[in-house]
């Protein structure tokens, strides 16, 4: 049975129109005690995903929540253990790490076709959705902090982060985080819903080589560069990057996301974004805000 849920009545008569076929409540108590129901997937503020997601686990169902899982290492810890402790899957929505062009450039790091990771640099902007809940770095940053912690395969030593409130007091529109990881590579993530176009980039420089994924491209999303530059004479000389298309899937990652939960309730198997990577993520994203607040000094992990 599928049942959609929403606090909002005029919300959920418009579902029902879009999806006439499933089932509908108000009541979130109602899909807790329903037997039928085996599995919640929660899409809510921030501020709530905690408790709805504690509640689920508790009620023995199997729980998919959107980034970030919750706003305390802590509460993410409770949920782990609680998981555990019910038998049940726990996921967190980190829909970057299911795109095929993510999928295919870790493959190529993991081969070594870049070499030694030097810098990643990542850009997700956009004019707007304004939130009144959360900052810009809480509801866009997360995505690239998964993506730079899976290719890093670990978490960085040391973060900051900086930013503007323009439109809120207290609630930063725009975001520069930094990432320092103990073998010397560094990333910055640049975040803001007050940018005049949409731009959603990842660049990634080995030492051999360099790739871009810029999901902003209808098609030809991953592309890998040749570029080098040679000390000659004592003067650095600049060979010019050469680009060339990487081919991926073009399956859509939420569809992607979506299976890979079913597939999990299924076998039992431990999701990719389980709590332990959703509270990894978090712990990063906990440390580059407490360095916002303090005007951007770093803060070590």
């Amino acid at each position: 049975t599928i049942t959609l849920c929403d606090s909002s009545s005029s919300r959920i008569s418009l579902l029902q129109k879009q999806y006439p076929e499933a089932n509908a409540t108000t009541s979130y108590s109602n899909i807790l005690s329903n037997d039928t129901i085996n599995a919640v997937v929660i899409s809510t503020p921030a501020e709530t995903h905690y408790d709805l997601a504690q509640q689920a686990l508790l009620s023995g169902k199997h729980v998919l929540v959107e980034k970030p899982m919750a706003l305390e290492p802590t509460q993410a810890t409770e949920l782990i253990n609680i998981s555990r402790q019910q038998n049940v899957t726990l996921m967190v929505g980190h829909l970057m790490r299911f795109h095929p062009a993510i999928i295919t450039l870790k493959e190529l790091v993991d081969k070594g076709e870049l070499g030694k990771l030097q810098y990643m640099y990542s850009t997700r902007l956009n004019m707007g959705k304004v939130r009144r809940e959360e900052n810009a770095l809480w509801s866009f940053a997360p995505h690239d902090i998964s993506i730079t912690l899976h290719l890093k395969g670990k978490l960085p030593k040391r973060v900051s982060a900086t930013g503007g409130a323009y439109l809120q007091p207290s609630i930063a529109d725009i975001s520069l985080s930094s990432m320092e990881f103990d073998d010397g590579t560094r990333s910055h993530i640049f975040v803001s819903w007050l940018h005049p176009y949409k731009e959603q980039k990842l660049v990634v420089v080995g030492d051999r080589r360099m790739a871009v994924f810029d999901d902003s491209e209808p098609r030809d999303k991953l592309g890998l560069f040749d570029g080098e530059i040679k000390l000659i004479d004592g003067n650095f000389v600049t060979k010019p990057p050469q680009r060339s298309s990487v081919s991926i899937s073009s399956e859509e990652p939420l569809v992607t996301e979506n299976r890979h939960f079913l597939h999990c309730i299924e076998t039992g198997e431990s999701p990719i974004t389980n709590g332990v990577e959703g509270l990894e993520v978090l712990k990063v994203l906990k440390a580059c805000q407490e360095s916002l607040m303090q005007g951007g000094y770093p803060t070590n992990l």
